[in-house]
């Protein structure tokens, strides 16, 4: 009895010692994939992002990678993309495995830990859209596909929105510019619930300005590739809806009502159905932007709780809103935020 009692104590103190080792490990890893997602010119980050899985963002990967690890990174993309298309093929955008396609895409990719096997992935394109007269980048959310074998496992917190707050950190957490096509309600309210400012959108308040149309009408003028629609497609502007979207290596992502995934919430299915034509293949071409707010209700929301670096993460995003990131606007004079402008243009000259 007395040699129970004496392990006891340390058995508890071994586990709350574990317990706290496992917790710093996991708060490092973190911290080094921020510093490293803050520091590097071009990311390419690895990131465990729950038990048994590994996520790898890259991003640019037509320009970063040597020929054979590019070939080998689609050849996973496809791996994923024949598990959920058994029967069809895809041949726009990465999966053609063109660099000048991949130069401007950046890729999340889901892989068990222990075997390497490609789960799920993630394709989002940079796209230059005048805005105002000036050139603005405009993300893409893009095409995601997840291996029916793990779908309900809780992917979609990485694959919709983990690049995106990354990309937005590294730019100084200054807002962005986000584009979503697509005709599944699932997506269309995941997009509605996470960004600011999306139109269209069933959510009260949602509305169309005259930048959210400058944008969607040089999307649908210059990128259509990106997201495979053909020029023979309509764009209906007041709705933000493409017509007959299906036309240009993307048919086979087209989908019936009754199939397409639905959301939780029934006022986006309702949406969904009332204003896109399943029979014809119409898209919602959502645009919104990515900033403090929607970054705090996706850390809030999307991300699993009880994960300690996403507590610390909403932690300096409400710090930041509220003390540091006016101070850091105010001090760099070299890019635009708002309308503050730089002191000086490239040309040199003053303002």
């Amino acid at each position: 009895m007395a040699s129970t009692d004496n392990r006891t104590p340390a058995s508890r103190g071994s586990r709350s010692l574990a317990k706290a080792r496992a917790a710093f490990d996991g708060l490092r890893s973190h911290g080094g994939f921020w510093l490293k997602a803050l520091s590097q010119p071009t990311i390419d980050l690895t990131l465990r992002t729950q038990a048994g899985q590994r996520t790898r963002i890259v991003e640019a990967p037509g320009l970063s990678l040597p020929k054979d690890e590019l070939d080998a990174l689609v050849e996973q993309l496809r791996a994923v993309a024949a598990k959920t298309l058994p029967e069809e093929s895809l041949s726009y955008g990465i999966f053609s495995g063109e660099p000048e396609r991949l130069s401007r895409a950046i890729i999340t990719l889901i892989s068990e830990e222990d075997t390497g096997r490609p789960i799920a992935f993630n394709a989002l394109s940079v796209m230059d859209v005048p805005l105002d007269g000036e050139p603005t980048e405009v993300t893409h959310l893009g095409l995601v596909m997840v291996d029916p074998d793990v779908r309900g496992q809780g992917l979609s917190w990485v694959l919709y929105g983990l690049t995106a707050l990354v990309l937005f950190a590294r730019d100084g957490l200054r807002p962005k510019w986000i584009s979503n096509v697509t005709q599944v309600p699932a997506v269309v309210g995941m997009v509605s619930d996470t960004f600011s400012d999306v139109f269209p959108s069933p959510l009260p308040g949602a509305r169309q300005s005259f930048a959210h149309l400058q944008l969607a009408r040089g999307i649908m003028t210059r990128h259509r590739a990106v997201f495979g629609v053909g020029e023979e497609a309509g764009f209906d502007e007041a709705r933000s809806v493409i017509t007959n979207a299906y036309t240009a290596g993307s048919d086979a992502l087209k989908k019936t009502f009754e199939i397409a995934p639905k959301h939780r919430d029934a006022v986006y299915n309702e949406f969904c159905e009332r204003e896109l034509d399943y029979g014809r293949g119409d898209d919602v071409l959502q645009i919104g932007r990515v900033d403090l707010a929607g970054a705090r209700r996706y850390l809030m929301s999307e991300v699993p709780s009880g994960s300690l670096p996403a507590l610390l993460a909403a932690s300096a995003m409400l710090a930041l809103q509220r003390l540091v990131l006016p101070v850091v606007y105010w001090m760099d004079d070299t890019r635009a935020f708002g309308t503050l402008r730089p002191r000086k243009q490239e040309s040199g000259t003053a303002r």
